[in-house]
């Protein structure tokens, strides 16, 4: 894809699942890749098979978000394209341990302030820079079982909204990737709400990331794997009332299988 050939982009939780496509298919397109992730094996293996720079290490912290940028900077030159991918789904409800809620908050929106922080200053100076935000499709609608995950990937996307509204006209395109379920140790560890809600639909990983360099290519902002997700948000924006009550239909699904097993 002429889009991204000769271009730079960083990937974080790149070592697996969408993070790992995402490296590979920018690759193929003539991209020039840096891989992150928390397992530097995973983050080698996967830099290797696509000629990239592996970068492990935490991309969520101040200093973690900092050093990758600066590696980054010094393997490429620049940075084009930062994919803020990597994310945390912890299980739990309003009873979840606050460490869970802390965690959820700093790498599924922080990490994504923190790098766009360090990023933006050269990607206005030069008027172009590309943002995307791997938000998911509950930060649209919302994911049963996972109020962490839930919450803050509303957070994801209301900054990635935030970032589009105020730089577009200064050559931002920003990104807002929102899959529902995909084939990976994420969709794993879901249990029961994951098993109901997003197995019966899931996709590979390669099928997310083909669709979302063709969205970036298009620039949409809104990408989206599962095109269903649209009438969902839709009804959840037009008849909130019906679309919460079948939500909860679901949730008495999941637990009268839990009840049963």
């Amino acid at each position: 894809m002429s889009t991204f050939a000769g271009t730079t982009a960083v990937v974080t939780g790149a070592g697996h699942g969408i993070g790992a496509a995402l490296a590979t298919a920018l690759a193929a397109a003539g991209a020039r890749v840096v891989v992150n992730d928390l397992d530097a094996d995973a983050a080698h293996r996967v830099a290797t098979a696509v000629d990239g720079i592996a970068v492990p290490g935490d991309a969520a912290s101040e200093d973690g978000v900092a050093a990758l940028i600066t590696a980054a900077r010094t393997a490429l030159g620049r940075i084009d394209l930062y994919c803020a991918n990597a994310g945390v789904a912890p299980v739990g409800g309003a009873d979840a341990d606050p460490d869970a809620w802390a965690q959820a908050w700093e790498v599924n929106v922080l990490a994504h302030v923190r790098a766009s922080r360090l990023l933006l200053p050269e990607w206005l100076e030069r008027g172009e820079g590309r943002f995307l935000a791997t938000v998911s499709a509950a930060g649209l609608l919302t994911m049963l079982g996972s109020a962490p995950y839930a919450v803050s990937k509303h957070g994801a996307l209301a900054y990635a909204e935030w970032l589009a509204a105020t730089y577009r006209h200064r050559g931002l395109k920003v990104h807002a990737l929102c899959p529902q379920g995909v084939r990976t140790r994420m969709l794993d560890g879901t249990g029961e709400h994951g098993q109901v809600l997003l197995a019966p639909t899931a996709i590979e990983p390669a099928d997310v990331a083909d669709t979302t360099l063709e969205a970036m290519a298009e620039d949409r902002f809104l990408i989206l794997p599962h095109p269903e997700v649209a009438d969902y948000y839709a009804a959840r924006a037009t008849t909130p009332e019906r679309w919460l009550a079948g939500m909860n239909k679901l949730q008495q699904t999941v637990e009268a299988r839990e009840a049963t097993a």
